[in-house]
């Protein structure tokens, strides 16, 4: 994004209308906890949980196997570990004085925020796996192995390289600058980088991600070697009639604005198209996908690549998400055939992942009502012969299949996670090519796969709800050696909470956990806390460790606080109908689920007050905060942390997949934009935003308030300069949960007397 210069008055009117209440935090010690922890265990503060880091410990980064699958390492407190995977022992690979050499340029904020969100690599294994390549923020180092020494790649930038790439053969370094493809010949010394794929401007991307792809498609890179290192496939995203968006920094004497490029509903998105160029560069070779099922300005190709060195593959989704279908291509003409297609009446969920090569075509779908995997087939010797034949469902039931861990095709098995055993829980599995499965793990929690190269090891990621994450070293059909865990906490006394099956207006059954503080029965003596995302997507009720969710929890129950947690419809990893329950319907289904679950758990605690409950909750949650309080009175007080307040504010992939175009659903984004609701808005709110959002923008923020105004509806209103959406940080996280914490301490927890607290 460009640096430009000031020119937003109309911001500056805005905010000058904006009434902001102000509220004293008041700080709670452990000595005023009215519940109190049990004697003997420790009270938990807001300092403990967010002032010094993660409380339980940080799990190691940058888990990676190398290509022969002889090193498995991850950074630990600053140095490169290396396990041997036969042996389970560590040592240092590479020490900390190495590495804080390699990275000695500053790290921005944003650029630090960016690449933890999206799981950017900080170092990549060279395909002889005798070499590493380090990238800080597109700094890129090739570091030796057998020397010990670093050779900084490129030019010395801080944009010198991003997503860089080993060509197969490993002769090659390909990187994103200046929004085209490089490439640099590393066997040959004093060889020119080449610019393979060069960009004109900013606006037309040339295998580089935009922020759109990235965020909700999944997207982590836009170009890929051929098999025989001679060529690159790449998507070039021209964005010059995508609208920007202005994220404006307040804080220096001259504010500045980032424009990001950023499709809203309706808007035209960027126009996308494949294509292939020589290594050395040259003429591209535009892929010709048919125009009738194909517009370059409106759908969207999630996932491409070779499927041999001659055949390109390319998945697309059209801009209602009701189509995805499969094309192979000739690298050489550019000439493409349909060769699978799916439909679905509503929309494809938000995972695209396909994988495609030695003549087969393994891919997820819930066509039958569930995530499973499938396997295809085509004609390697002419694979745009004719349509892809299914061989055969892989996996089938009433679970969900949530990722493919890794495909091996010598032996023709896949390896995966899934929740067949426990819906809310998930185990590894494999699954050989005709269709015989076994799980690799059995014990109760949740547990994820990062799986060696061709060896049978993996990496077993494991936690339960009371138990943080921990790391074994395992292989398949053998033992398992733990080599990583997190800092005991038996000295918080954390407690599991209760769980709760409740079912919705259709029988469906609603998953939920109710933590309750210790010591309290009298009758009405709890206040409850709602506290769920609600929309599309994340679970938040698993038998996983919850991190500093959890924490805080344990803390407001400290504190006297009862806390509900519920996946309603609309939510996913139960199938199919269950997550097309938010297909044009952004609010009474979710409203509904929540508040049938709330009225169970008050029936069945006498201790839970039913005038007093609040709410609270993050983005899409922030969003159902705000729902919930102009839709229902009976929540005293709540908390929306960077909330969408109309629809038309968001991205364009996102919403449209639920809530389709503006034009085409006009009384749905009316009646669940939150923004048109405002002047119903009961109880005590407080709204927070990072001015730095570039997700969920501070726009929306203002918006909401601009309407409280109107209707003289008070408010408390809490910003953060800078901060993105995840608000990140040990210097503001206290601040922000100490005020959430505030929140309900002043206007939630006071017993209700009289007719004015109902």
């Amino acid at each position: 994004m460009t640096q430009l210069s000031f020119r937003v008055r109309i911001f500056l009117a805005i905010f000058a209308a904006v009434i902001v209440v102000v509220f004293a935090t008041p700080r709670v010690s452990a000595q005023d906890v009215s519940n109190g922890a049990s004697q003997g265990t420790k009270a938990l503060t807001v300092e403990d949980i967010f002032a010094h880091g993660t409380l339980a410990g940080g799990a190691p980064q940058g888990l990676t196997w190398s290509p022969d699958g002889a090193h498995l390492t991850y950074l630990d407190g600053g140095e490169l570990v290396d396990l041997d995977p036969g042996t389970g022992k560590p040592h240092i690979l590479v020490s900390r004085a190495k590495l804080s050499a390699l990275s000695s340029n500053a790290v921005n904020e944003k650029d630090r925020d960016h690449r933890a969100r999206y799981g950017m690599a900080s170092y990549i294994w060279a395909p002889d796996s005798a070499h590493l390549l380090f990238d800080t923020s597109g700094r890129l180092w090739i570091y030796d192995l057998k020397t010990g020494t670093g050779l900084n790649i490129g030019a010395s930038d801080a944009a010198s390289g991003d997503d860089p790439k080993f060509s197969p053969d490993g002769k090659l370094l390909s990187f994103v600058k200046e929004h085209g493809l490089a490439v640099i010949h590393l066997r040959e010394a004093g060889t020119p980088m080449s610019i393979a794929a060069p960009s004109n401007n900013a606006a037309t991307l040339n295998g580089e991600v935009d922020w759109v792809y990235e965020e909700e498609l999944g997207v982590r890179s836009n170009y890929f070697w051929s098999p025989d290192s001679t060529k690159l496939a790449y998507l070039q995203m021209e964005e010059k009639n995508v609208p920007e968006y202005p994220i404006t920094d307040w804080i220096p004497v001259h504010p500045t604005v980032d424009r990001q490029r950023f499709p809203q509903p309706g808007d035209p998105n960027p126009e996308v198209r494949v294509g292939v160029v020589s290594a050395g560069g040259g003429k591209t070779v535009w892929i010709k996908l048919p125009g009738d099922s194909f517009k370059a300005g409106d759908d969207y190709i999630p996932r491409f690549g070779w499927a041999d060195h001659k055949t390109i593959w390319i998945e697309t989704l059209t801009r209602d998400h009701k189509h995805l279908n499969l094309y192979f291509a000739d690298a050489g003409t550019g000439q493409a055939k349909l060769v699978l297609e799916q439909k679905d009446e509503k929309f494809f969920d938000e995972k695209y992942d396909i994988s495609v090569a030695e003549q087969q075509i393994i891919l997820t779908s819930w066509a039958d009502g569930h995530s499973h995997l499938y396997l295809y087939s085509y004609d390697g010797n002419n694979p745009m012969g004719g349509m892809a034949k299914l061989e055969r469902q892989l996996t089938q039931g009433a679970f969900d299949v949530d990722k493919i861990l890794e495909i091996d095709r010598a032996h023709k098995v896949v390896y995966y996670s899934s929740n067949e055993s426990n819906p809310l829980e998930e185990q590894i599995w494999q699954v050989s090519f005709s269709g015989e499965r076994k799980a690799l793990t059995t014990e109760a929690g949740v547990h994820a796969g990062d799986f060696a190269p061709r060896s049978g090891a993996y990496v077993d990621r494991f936690s339960t709800r009371l138990n943080p994450t921990a790391m074994s070293l395992c292989q398949v059909g053998g033992l398992c050696h733990l080599f990583w865990s997190t800092r005991a906490m038996e000295a918080y006394h954390l407690r599991a909470p209760e769980q709760l099956e409740v079912k919705a207006s259709d029988g469906t059954t609603l998953y939920a956990t109710l933590l309750l503080p210790e010591g309290k029965t009298d009758p009405a003596s709890v206040p409850l806390i709602l506290n769920p995302y609600g929309g599309p997507g994340p679970m938040t009720v698993e038998n996983r460790w919850g991190g500093d969710g959890l924490l805080f929890d344990e803390l407001l129950a400290q504190h006297g606080f009862a806390v509900l947690h519920t996946d309603g419809r609309g939510s996913g990893r139960r199938g199919r109908d269950f997550a097309q329950a938010a297909y044009h319907n952004f609010g009474p289904v979710q409203l509904e689920d929540q508040l049938a679950v709330a009225d169970a758990a008050l029936a069945k605690y006498p201790q839970l007050d039913a005038k007093r409950q609040g709410w609270w909750g993050w983005s899409w949650g922030g969003t159902f905060t705000l729902y919930a309080m102009t839709h229902s009175d009976r929540f005293r007080a709540g908390v929306a942390v960077a909330p969408v307040t109309d629809w038309r504010n968001y991205d364009s992939i996102y919403t449209e997949r639920y809530m389709s175009e503006p034009a085409d659903f006009t009384t749905g984004y009316k009646d669940f934009s939150v923004v048109n609701s405002a002047a119903k808005l009961k109880g005590h709110l407080l709204l927070v935003h990072g001015t730095g959002d570039d997700n969920v923008h501070l726009q929306n923020t203002i918006q909401f308030v601009q309407q409280l105004i109107i209707n003289n509806i008070p408010y408390d209103l809490q910003l953060y300069p800078r901060k993105t959406h995840s608000i990140a940080g040990s210097e503001v996280r206290p601040h922000l949960y100490n005020r959430i914490l505030a929140q309900f301490e002043t206007y939630l927890k006071p017993p209700v007397t009289g007719e004015a607290g109902k």
